[in-house]
């Protein structure tokens, strides 16, 4: 009897060690059919300016499932701003994160950032701009001397002034700048305390909504600047180096969360309202509604993501005629043309 006992019971465990080893398998299969291989790549995420709707796209990718599917886990944190991003990442802090190229540039050439790279492009032309409201008597950048403008200490709009007001004929000594927060900067503007923000152009419908009843005047850098890029996703050097093919998947599942949220901006900002309980999902929506004017060129076809050697070069040669750069530096030096999508 006990002989039979011990039979039914070793039956039973070889059952269930089955049942347990079946259901494994299928999980694996879809982990393998998802990209995965397994457990998922746990990757560390920055936003280029806290979490408005014009990087909605990252948490997109995330909802989504396109970041799993490529086979990671994503930590989605708030970015503030190009120098801050390009210091948590070559810091090792985090893995990718969006900077204005312009902005890249000038702390790469001003030896203030190394050991970074770009791997994409998010906008082909740059975003940055001054925002004010009617009301401040700025509608040129001439009006901007004599006023204050607040923006934090990194931000490529801040850093990148300079060089647009030799190229607009502005005074810039005749301009002053105080630090401010991402995330409260709009609110800095609507109540009053500055007549003027470092922002992107996609911010426009943001201010409007913070500030009930006044409109937004934007002063556009890309009107006098217009070879510059916008936004491009960057790693650390040893990351590219190291981790090569990683770098292209995490950065084709993000163009999918990009091309996503431009063909369906509602969804985008709904999604972006699910993760982020401040967005105002109207607002949200209309950021990327702006910014998909920006995210293809003539020289990006319908790909995205692409960058261009010849255009970077201009770019330098820009910050270069306007002395803003204090070394000589190459496209090479800032890109890494092999991980980046081809047009």
């Amino acid at each position: 009897m006990r002989r039979l006992t011990r039979t039914v019971a070793a039956a039973a465990m070889a059952a269930a060690l089955a049942l347990v080893a079946g259901c494994s398998g299928d999980s694996d299969s879809s982990d393998d059919a998802s990209g995965g291989g397994g457990s998922l790549e746990k990757v560390t995420y920055l936003t280029s300016f806290g979490n408005f709707g014009r990087d909605a796209y990252a948490w997109v990718a995330k909802d989504k499932g396109f970041f799993k599917e490529a086979g990671f886990d994503v930590d989605i944190k708030p970015g503030q701003g190009t120098g801050a991003v390009i210091q948590t990442i070559v810091g090792g802090q985090a893995d990718f994160g969006p900077i204005d190229l312009t902005g890249g540039l000038l702390q790469l050439g001003n030896g203030q950032a190394k050991d970074f790279v770009a791997v994409a492009a998010i906008q082909q032309r740059t975003m940055a701009a001054i925002a004010t409201l009617e009301g401040k008597k700025i509608a040129s950048p001439k009006d901007l001397e004599g006023k204050k403008l607040a923006d934090t200490p990194g931000s490529v709009v801040r850093n990148l002034f300079p060089t647009y007001a030799r190229m607009a004929g502005i005074d810039a000594s005749k301009v002053t700048w105080v630090n401010g927060e991402a995330q409260t900067l709009i609110g800095t503007l609507a109540a009053g305390q500055v007549d003027g923000i470092g922002q992107f152009v996609v911010g426009q419908p943001t201010i409007e909504g913070v500030a009930k009843g006044k409109k937004a005047v934007m002063l556009p850098y890309s009107n006098v600047m217009q070879d510059l890029y916008g936004n491009v996703l960057i790693t650390s050097a040893k990351i590219a180096k190291e981790k090569p093919e990683m770098v292209k998947k995490f950065t084709a599942a993000l163009m999918k969360g990009l091309e996503y949220s431009l063909a369906n901006p509602q969804e985008a900002a709904d999604i972006l309202k699910k993760n982020v309980d401040a967005t105002n999902p109207a607002s949200a929506a209309a950021e990327l509604q702006l910014m998909a004017g920006y995210v293809r060129s003539s020289n990006s076809g319908t790909a995205l993501g692409t960058l261009d050697s010849g255009r970077v070069a201009k770019s330098i040669a820009i910050l270069q005629g306007a002395g803003t750069l204090k070394q000589n530096i190459t496209p090479e030096q800032i890109i890494d043309f092999s991980l980046t999508p081809k047009a």
